[in-house]
């Protein structure tokens, strides 16, 4: 027994040198559900920060995928944008074999037609009159039918007045060869002008600020234009993407709700020249009414803005659009300004257009700031009715107590006659 323990004893020491030397990692255990449930909150937090899933990335592109479509009929039905909405390498691959199998296609009916009537048996007759001439074979037919779809002309192979058939493919192929070119061009030229490529070039900022501006409480977030040619009409819009439950008890997720950025005083309608600073006032009506920073990093948000307009060269409307989540959400910043005034001109330092600097901004929310101001305007209104309220307590004390000394006295004086009388 006792060689039994020392053995024991010895691999024990020897598995913890091991332990101690080897560089293997110990692997946590796998926690169950409720210990996972019953983690610390602070972790919680920090593995629902991690989960927000953005509706729409910083890029413009919406994170959305459609999945159990059936009716897939209606991508056939608008053939034209289901092509143009194709990415590139397929697109190219579609005009490459449009082209292909309809010269393949008419080739083979040329060599058909020329098998058809003899011209192969007849090569080299000068007594014979064949229906293309020079067509000895398929490839020749493949030729002269691109020829002829391409109206290019060489004027070797040409078609003979003896062969009608070959008239009315002739024509065929022709008008069926300027539906292909047109609907093809058509579609890879709206493919390369497509409006989104000019979104490109207008840039939101990285994050959004809360800060006061004139006594308010107000979310703000920067725009510009990187071209000089300007975009006619611009207009901002702003979503807030927030899942919510109604009183009846329905969950809508991610419901959108209008952040209002100036649509009544026209404050949306943008002079894009150069960068400009979106500002929403938190007001009764805004999303925002009830939160503070400390509640703002709890929220599970994103505010989506949309910039939509007119490209000045092309006159074709364009959108760009952006996000930002509550960690991309500054609270008590500014912009850094980015326009100064040179010598007959005003630079634009985009190295600065993402900057921010902090300043002095409250940390209590727009409803609690408004509540603050009102009960400091209050007791100026209250002075006035308190003592109001003091003379009449005074006043109807006296009188209990003149009406209680005279009821005092009355009874006094009653007790003087009853003896009196007595």
């Amino acid at each position: 027994v006792c060689l039994f323990l020392m053995a024991a004893n010895v691999l024990e020491e020897d598995s913890m040198e091991q332990d101690i030397e080897s560089p293997v990692t110990i692997h946590q255990p796998k926690l169950p559900k409720q210990a996972r449930e019953d983690l610390p909150k602070n972790l919680n937090k920090e593995c629902a920060k991690r989960k927000i899933q953005r509706y729409v990335r910083k890029d413009g592109k919406c994170n959305v995928h459609h999945g159990n479509v059936r009716e897939t009929y209606r991508y056939l039905t608008d053939i034209f944008t289901t092509l143009v909405d194709l990415k590139w390498r397929f697109n190219l691959l579609i005009f490459v074999m449009v082209y292909t199998v309809t010269w393949l296609f008419f080739g083979m009916i040329w060599w058909l037609i020329a098998y058809m009537r003899g011209d192969m048996d007849h090569i080299g007759d000068s007594t014979w009159t064949p229906c293309v001439s020079n067509l000895n074979g398929f490839v020749s037919a493949f030729l002269f039918s691109i020829e002829t779809e391409t109206t290019i002309g060489y004027g070797y192979r040409v078609i003979t007045d003896k062969c009608p058939e070959g008239i009315i493919l002739l024509l065929v192929q022709s008008v069926l060869g300027s539906i292909v070119n047109a609907f093809m061009v058509g579609c890879m030229f709206v493919k390369i002008s497509q409006p989104k490529k000019r979104a490109e070039t207008l840039v939101f900022s990285t994050n959004a600020v809360i800060s006061m501006r004139d006594g308010k409480l107000c979310l703000m977030f920067r725009v510009g234009d990187l071209r000089n040619s300007h975009i006619v009409e611009a207009s901002i819009r702003a979503k807030l993407i927030k899942s919510k439950q109604t009183k009846e008890g329905e969950f809508i997720p991610l419901n959108q709700t209008d952040i209002n950025v100036g649509y009544y005083t026209g404050d949306d309608r943008l002079f894009l020249v150069s960068p400009l600073i979106i500002s929403h006032e938190i007001n009764q009506q805004s999303p925002f009414w009830e939160i503070s920073k400390a509640q703002l990093p709890k929220e599970e948000l994103e505010i989506v803005v949309i910039l939509e307009g007119m490209v000045e060269a092309t006159g074709m409307t364009c959108q760009a659009r952006s996000s930002y989540i509550t960690s991309e959400i500054l609270w008590g910043y500014r912009f850094t300004p980015v326009l100064t005034l040179e010598d007959g001109f005003y630079e634009v330092d985009y190295n600065s257009f993402h900057e921010t600097y902090e300043t002095n901004t409250p940390v209590h929310s727009a409803k609690e700031l408004a509540e603050m101001a009102s009960r400091a305007e209050l007791p100026l209104t209250w002075s006035v009715s308190s003592k109001l309220d003091q003379h009449a307590e005074l006043e109807t004390e006296e009188e209990e107590k003149n009406q209680d000394d005279q009821n005092e006295r009355n009874g006094d004086v009653a007790n003087l006659e009853n003896e009196s009388k007595v």
